[in-house]
């Protein structure tokens, strides 16, 4: 990210007073002191025009979902597509709605209650209809509200799949989820366009264009288990641990733990395991937590 750095030349009038042989002063006092008042208000400028660049990439980064940072550490960068092999983010993308909708505060567990239920039998109740303004996170909140008796987290992660038996629960699935979540990273200039030929078939590709946008994600992921590790799982990030659980279920971690030297991929794999083996019930019922994330990882928990 680029970060303007401004100068400021304060010039100072060496000596005041005097009749006519003064010269043209910078000082505010001055006569002359037009010139050094526009210098400084160039330098605002200039630092208010860098301040806005920054806020700009900052909202990028802020407007994208949990499911858009899944999609891009699996898509190829030059390529634009994910692994052919990858037959886990499908289900992955869809957990990432759920918690998406816990952490804007549209949907929950119900409460685990004096018997201390478990993850796997807690329901998903909707706290607030008000649409979010994402399609697909309307459309699975609209599922959701519109469902009587409630559902779990699971069962929600299989019928936005489509990989249930039940027939009269088919309706349910969110087609073409890569597909419209890669449309709305080119929308947002994260990505672009192509189409590539291969042998059989063409395809729709969706390259990188916004190299920086990945890589923060990449740095979110690390830093969740590195610099900004936290023996208590409830002081970390609720949303980078979020991605990171997700990231795993979707079989996308390794792209954001590739790149660092040996000691520090042994010691993220190692924290990444310590939180995975977790006991997700226990941290549901803490204070602070969001039930949702620890059920989303309870329902991939192998």
């Amino acid at each position: 990210m680029s970060e303007g750095l401004v100068q400021r030349r304060n010039v100072s009038q060496a000596s005041q007073g005097g009749g006519g042989g003064g010269g043209s002063s910078w000082s505010s006092g001055g006569g002359g002191g037009r010139g050094g008042d526009s210098d400084e208000d160039k330098g605002r400028s200039l630092g208010k025009r860098a301040d806005s660049d920054k806020e700009g990439e900052n909202d990028k980064e802020a407007r994208l979902t949990l499911m858009e940072e899944v999609l891009l550490l699996g898509l190829k960068d030059r390529e634009g597509y994910t692994s052919f092999w990858n037959d886990s983010i499908s289900s992955g993308l869809r957990g990432a709605i759920l918690i998406e909708l816990a952490l804007r505060g549209r949907v929950d567990l119900e409460p685990a209650g004096a018997r201390r239920r478990m993850l796997t039998s807690r329901r998903v109740i909707c706290l607030s209809s008000n649409l979010v303004g994402d399609v697909l996170l309307d459309e699975a909140l609209k599922h959701i509200k519109d469902t009587q008796p409630p559902e779990t987290a699971h069962t929600w992660i299989e019928y936005l799949s489509g990989e249930t038996w039940n027939p009269l629960k088919l309706g349910y699935q969110l087609r073409n989820v890569r597909e419209r979540l890669a449309k709305s990273l080119v929308e947002k200039s994260v990505c672009t366009t192509e189409k590539q030929s291969f042998v059989l078939f063409d395809m729709t590709t969706h390259p990188l264009v916004d190299g920086q946008v990945k890589q923060k994600i990449v740095r979110k992921v690390q830093d969740c288990v590195l610099s900004r590790w936290q023996n208590d799982p409830q002081r970390i990030d609720k949303r980078s641990m979020a991605l990171l659980f997700v990231a795993h279920a979707s079989d996308v971690l390794e792209n954001a733990f590739a790149p660092l030297p040996d000691d520090d991929y042994e010691l993220a794999m190692r924290r990444t395991r310590e939180l995975l083996e977790l006991d997700f019930d226990a941290e549901s019922v803490k204070e602070g937590a969001c039930p949702m994330l620890w059920a989303v990882a309870q329902a991939f928990a192998k």
